[in-house]
């Protein structure tokens, strides 16, 4: 493996081991920390593509993902009040949604490449970011999957409540999920910044 690859490698698990323990904690009444860490995934594979190109940064996917399948492993052996940290359905949602939303993100972006320097950042990370959300919280406590692992009940995700406090009644998952996505789409946004001041740095010639 290049050297090169390592910083890239080393960020994307301190995101994802980060991400894992601070999802414990909640910010406010939609949101935990986690929210705030994760979304930097993308930025981290959004640089190996601009600097190495798609091959590197699926090769950090594929190390961020394996790294996530640990740490979903290790939740699954810590019972808090209500049982495992981490239960079959969120194990398989999480990892579901980082790898297909990364490898969906390196695809547009690849596309993208030759466009203005913020078109491929930012779209394969809106893209990627709102599959992202759409199929983890899907997945890990949607009612019509409950077939996937009967002996979890997530009645509480299901409970009826308007969106966010405001909106139509929904599923509680459904206010959770959209919060989740609002903070992917800010920090999108966000994101750009050090995109671009990384890429000139090392790159110039590629900014």
């Amino acid at each position: 493996m290049n050297r090169a690859y390592l910083p890239g490698i080393l960020a994307m698990a301190a995101i994802v081991v980060a991400s894992n323990i601070l999802v414990q904690f909640l910010f406010g009444q939609w949101l935990t920390w986690g929210a705030f860490t994760y979304p930097f995934a993308f930025l981290v594979t959004d640089l190996m593509n601009r600097l190495y190109g798609a091959g590197p940064a699926r090769r950090v996917v594929a190390a961020g993902f394996a790294v996530g399948v640990v740490c979903s492993l290790i939740g699954t052996q810590i019972v808090g009040e209500f049982g495992p940290l981490v239960t079959l359905r969120i194990a398989i949602g999480s990892g579901t949604a980082f790898l297909v939303a990364q490898m969906m993100d390196v695809a547009i972006f690849s596309a993208l490449r030759e466009s203005r320097w913020w078109r491929a950042p930012l779209a394969s990370t809106l893209v990627g970011a709102s599959l992202d959300t759409a199929l983890f919280f899907s997945i890990a406590f949607a009612s019509q999957l409950t077939w996937m692992e009967q002996g979890n009940d997530v009645s509480w995700a299901n409970e009826a409540l308007p969106l966010m406090g405001l909106g139509p009644v929904v599923p509680l998952w459904v206010s959770l999920a959209t919060a989740d996505w609002l903070v992917k789409l800010s920090l999108a946004m966000v994101a750009l910044v050090p995109f671009r001041i990384i890429v000139q740095r090392l790159r110039p010639e590629t900014a």
